[in-house]
């Protein structure tokens, strides 16, 4: 009989925890024990998903691009549990579309979100693990920072600024001799989350991925960075594939990219083109999972009709 993991003392603060990632790693580490700070926008998701994981969890309201609410999530840490361990940096959205069809003010929004947004959390976080000499910083990046992602070139970009900007981190963890100071980086594949749910979508059409990770792998991963940290990790065979081929062959693999997501786009039924969750969130995609695998198999028997 496998005995269960305590961890008992350990304070984690997980933004994006409103749903996906976020959410599941909150929901394992909470049942292991562990404090967890919950930071998304949708309030009442995060205190409904407090209270369900009991007294050591709290929930703080937080756009990650608002430098002052960050500040303000780390101090609420601090002043309940007195310490963080772990910062998750999570929270991110996405754009799929024409560059130029998409607003300027929508791409903007998206670095505020997803780079400017874990800069702050990374800043405070290393700033914090210096003052009390340990921790670790998990941020989360993506297979397209290695890959780049037509149609979806803004989100590329504020991938490569995490990976990057975590690398150049790492170094200077290392530089100054910090130990017992980690930071990590995750690169999932696409993965069966709301994210899809979330996005800004200037395609014109319905966007239906696939094939999609179980989000249950890459949970599993990002909570064994804690136990052993790493500075750069692959989630799954699909992203470990998918960097080593783009490395080998990189013109091969962009024409392949390029013209199966074209494919995919146009092969979807139409849809209005929204900014998504950017600018305020939306109530839906409020699971774990996003039930991707479940359109793309719909989309296939739709076809083979």
């Amino acid at each position: 009989m496998t005995r269960k993991k305590s961890r008992q003392g350990l304070t984690i603060v997980i933004t994006g925890a409103s749903s996906g990632f976020g959410k599941g790693v909150a929901q394992k580490l909470a049942a292991q024990g562990a404090n967890v700070v919950l930071a998304a926008r949708r309030t009442d998701l995060i205190e409904e998903l407090a209270a369900e994981c009991g007294p050591n969890a709290t929930a703080v309201t937080t756009d990650i691009s608002d430098e002052k609410e960050m500040v303000e999530l780390m101090e609420t840490a601090l002043s309940k549990f007195g310490t963080v361990d772990v910062w998750f940096n999570n929270a991110g959205l996405g754009i799929l579309g024409s560059f130029t069809d998409t607003p300027l003010k929508d791409l903007n929004r998206l670095v505020d979100i997803n780079m400017i947004g874990t800069m702050y959390g990374s800043h405070l976080a290393l700033r914090q693990f210096k003052s009390q000499g340990y921790g670790t910083l998990i941020n989360m990046s993506s297979f397209v920072s290695k890959v780049p992602l037509p149609f979806g070139a803004a989100y590329t970009a504020t991938k490569f600024g995490i990976t990057g900007m975590s690398a150049g981190l790492y170094q200077e963890m290392e530089l100054e001799k910090r130990s017992d100071i980690h930071v990590c980086t995750v690169h999932p594949w696409v993965t069966d989350t709301p994210w899809v749910e979330h996005l800004a979508n200037y395609s014109g059409h319905e966007i239906i991925l696939g094939p999609v990770d179980d989000p249950e792998k890459v949970i599993e991963v990002i909570i064994g960075l804690i136990d052993k940290p790493q500075p750069n990790v692959d989630v799954g065979f699909k992203s470990k594939t998918a960097v080593a081929s783009y490395e080998l062959m990189p013109k091969v693999v962009e024409y392949l990219n390029g013209r199966s997501l074209l494919a995919m786009l146009r092969s979807a039924p139409q849809a209005e083109r929204t900014s998504g969750s950017l600018h305020e969130p939306k109530r839906i995609g409020t699971g774990v999972s996003g039930r991707m695998r479940e359109r793309l198999k719909k989309k296939l028997k739709d076809e083979e009709k």
